[in-house]
């Protein structure tokens, strides 16, 4: 404790505001609690600034401009398009990030949580101190804390972030469309951005270092993406380890190997999209007695607790996915613990994991893969989106919706989307799955029509052996 500094004392206190600390402060603040957030960044954290939301604005207006260059086979004809991409980052910025960001600072003061912008460090697992600024802070006594600092992405020692080399903030802020673009790791976060910039018009190169992009979802789901992408002109380069990058003013060469052969290209710039890690580095971990695994991520229970009973950690410093809706649920888990449940804890089975992409990508649960390795005896069901007249009326018949069931009792165990409006015909199968709901009970909920979600039903159908539209 700083001399001449007396602590101030705190009941719970969360430090970080993205999507796992805003929900734990105010489901804490719910459930009775008196809550204090610390946020150094801008209220909402990386998601809601810099990453899953204002990428989803861009991808949208991608979308908007190449369907506006090709519509004709719906009998709609445009002259010329043009982007004012000044524009489109001004939307994106003042219309979509400002609102949200606005939105959870009153949903945090309506819920009577205290905000304060500062850094904050642990000084004890009982203690812990805000800078305001670098002249001026507080120490805190607490009861309980959340950890839900998130991360941030990871740069290669070969690829300093500069000018040219540049992060997903950087990608997601660029002041124009540029001309070549290289993007470095084909996961989510890369591949996304990449259709972004690729919709644009952007020549884009994709190298990843696995046989394939997007290597957590399934080949077939992929193969879809790669499709769109090829028609797009996108160059994707796999088995392929980037080795250094040369810089100028005005363009970057990135210098490769894949398959033994060593390669150069040139773009505007580099986007290194190679993973995120953790901000557990600089908050005073140590002090507090927490402990950490060698890639800096806190070790936590099934209840969020580390290994101090009163300090709880959540989202992208804990292991598993870094996904904002898994970190939104942790943070609900660690709240309500906090607060006096003896039950609360976590069960990621139903976790739902999505790719914005062209077609987009979703999967929950198992994959029959998956499915087998823990002893079920599976059937796969997988009805294309072809078959379903919502799709043919969107022009949009890419894809596929696949079932896995358990063969005796039908009961459903996962599932992968690929095509339109995955990303929202996924929680319906997230639902099921969560309540141990079977196929025939997805045939006997009375889907509309036309909809994409009939797909679902139609897979079910086909599950239970009794198709209709296949």
């Amino acid at each position: 404790m700083v001399v001449g500094d007396f602590a101030e004392e705190l009941e719970t206190v969360v430090i970080g505001s993205g999507p796992g600390g805003y929900v734990a402060a105010i489901r804490a603040a719910q459930l009775g609690q008196k809550v204090a957030i610390i946020e150094r960044g801008e209220i909402g954290g990386a998601c809601l600034n810099v990453g899953c939301i204002p990428s989803k604005a861009l991808i949208h207006a991608s979308h908007k401009y190449q369907t506006s260059l090709d519509s004709k086979i719906l009998g709609i004809h445009t002259k010329e398009t043009t982007v004012n991409f000044k524009e489109t980052q001004a939307w994106k910025n003042k219309e979509v990030v400002a609102t949200l960001t606005k939105g959870v600072e009153m949903l945090l003061k309506k819920n009577k949580v205290e905000i304060m912008k500062g850094e904050a460090h642990f000084i004890d697992n009982e203690t812990l101190r805000v800078m305001y600024d670098e002249d001026s802070g507080q120490t805190y006594n607490f009861k309980h804390a959340i950890i839900a600092t998130g991360s941030r992405p990871i740069e290669i020692e070969s690829f300093k972030f500069g000018k040219r080399v540049i992060d997903s903030t950087g990608a997601l802020n660029l002041a124009e469309i540029p001309k070549k673009l290289i993007v470095i790791g084909g996961g989510y976060i890369g591949v996304e951005l990449a259709g972004v910039y690729a919709n644009f018009g952007t020549e884009v190169t994709i190298l990843e270092g696995s046989e394939q992009i997007l290597p957590s979802f399934e080949k077939d789901m992929v193969k879809l993406v790669v499709d769109a992408f090829k028609a797009k002109n996108v160059s994707i380069v796999t088995n392929a380890m980037a080795k250094f990058v040369k810089q100028t003013d005005k363009k970057a060469t990135v210098t490769y190997d894949a398959g033994g052969q060593e390669e150069a290209i040139d773009a505007d710039y580099v986007l290194v999209s190679v993973g995120r890690k953790p901000n557990t580095d600089d908050i005073g971990l140590e002090l507090a007695g927490i402990k950490t695994n060698d890639k800096g991520l806190i070790e936590v229970d099934e209840q969020g607790r580390t290994n101090k009973k009163n300090i709880f950690a959540i989202g992208d410093v804990v292991p598993g996915a870094a996904l904002a809706h898994k970190a939104s649920y942790e943070a609900k888990v660690a709240a309500e613990v906090i607060s006096g449940s003896k039950g609360a804890a976590v069960d990621y089975l139903a976790m739902p994991a999505i790719c914005f992409t062209d077609p987009e990508l979703a999967t929950v649960g198992y994959t029959k893969k998956e499915a087998k390795e823990h002893g079920y005896d599976v059937k796969e069901s997988k009805f294309p989106l072809a078959g379903n007249g919502r799709a043919l009326s969107l022009n949009q018949t890419e894809g596929f919706v696949r079932l896995i069931t358990e063969k005796e009792s039908g009961t459903l165990l996962g599932a992968q989307l690929a095509g339109v409006s995955a990303s929202d015909m996924i929680a319906e199968i997230g639902l099921a799955i969560e309540n141990g709901l079977t196929a025939e009970d997805v045939t006997l909920t009375i889907h509309s029509h036309p909809s994409m979600a009939e797909s679902v039903m139609d897979a079910a159908e086909l599950a239970l052996g009794q198709p209709i539209h296949i």
